[in-house]
């Protein structure tokens, strides 16, 4: 099982990793595996003002009471819960985080908050589509090179079978990372990125030692903040625009400048990183809506 560590790319590799030779005559594999979880949707709204506010208050606290039994069953699922945040800056203002089982149960959460008359006034200004993801570049190899040596195959049906169980062993010993709850923490930082390719550097041309190399220090800075910043990455190959999706949970938002500034030093990030816009939010209680919602912030 991998060690709990922060990364700013999609994989989370364990401090342990060994960068073995790869001592086999026919070229293996270049993709790391991979084990998925809870599917994770983003949505970034702003409140159409202008026409909340020619609502008089007894409308506006008619929609607000309409919504509110939803929105606190959506944050108080057992199985996949909704977090909403007041957004900070001109990105939107309100952010709402749901981590569902499946593809499916995201796209009832997107109905349900569609039939709120309240939803009248929230215009969509972005939103992220994307899956829980940890990357095994431990296991990788070392399940690629024991197949290597026992002279099995790459995809051959004795291939697929050891990879099958080595992913059902990980999904196992992983749940609680790739179906999370949502962390409580006060401010929320998501930001989608990618891993350079073209030009003169290709992520994806590396040998996957060298990637792995690269992971596991860029590992070791991220380990430093696992006291102060819960972080949850969730892969957008073929899903979104972006390759990954980066949350950052914290008490201190200073922190995400810390740990952000702290990762562009290292060589993933400095030569490889692309990174997409950042949203920063504080969280903001079902049961507090209405205070935002009548331009209070979060806790007033």
């Amino acid at each position: 099982m991998q060690d709990d560590t922060i990364t700013e790319g999609g994989l989370s590799v364990s401090v342990d990793i060994k960068l073995e030779a790869e001592s086999v005559t026919a070229p293996l594999p270049p993709v790391p595996l991979t084990v998925e979880g809870s599917a994770v949707l983003h949505q970034m709204m702003r409140l159409r003002w202008p026409a909340w506010r020619a609502l008089g208050a007894f409308d506006r606290e008619r929609l607000i009471e309409q919504a509110l039994p939803t929105l606190d069953a959506m944050e108080r699922r057992a199985n996949g819960q909704s977090a909403f945040y007041s957004l900070l800056g001109h990105k939107g203002d309100l952010l709402l985080v749901h981590f569902r089982p499946d593809f499916e149960s995201l796209n009832a959460v997107e109905l349900e908050l569609n039939r709120l008359a309240l939803a009248d006034y929230l215009e969509p200004v972005h939103s992220y589509l994307s899956v829980v993801e940890l990357g095994l570049y431990e296991s990788t190899q070392k399940v690629y090179q024991d197949l290597a040596a026992r002279g099995i195959a790459p995809h051959s049906p004795q291939w697929d079978a050891a990879i099958e169980e080595t992913l059902a062993r990980q999904r196992e010993a992983m749940k609680p990372r790739l179906f999370p709850e949502v962390p409580p923490s006060r401010y929320i930082c998501f930001y989608p990125m990618d891993r350079r390719r073209g030009e003169s550097r290709n992520w994806y041309q590396l040998p996957m030692a060298e990637r792995a190399r690269q992971m596991h220090e860029h590992g070791l800075i991220g380990r430093r903040y696992a006291g102060e910043v819960r972080q949850i990455i969730s892969g957008s190959i073929g899903l979104d625009d972006w390759e990954w999706g980066v949350d950052l949970f914290a008490d201190d938002p200073v922190v995400f400048k810390k740990l952000i500034y702290e990762m562009r030093f290292d060589e993933v990030s400095a030569v490889y990183a692309l990174f997409g816009a950042f949203y920063v939010g504080i969280r903001c209680p079902a049961a507090s809506l209405a205070g935002l919602l009548n331009a209070q912030p979060p806790g007033a």
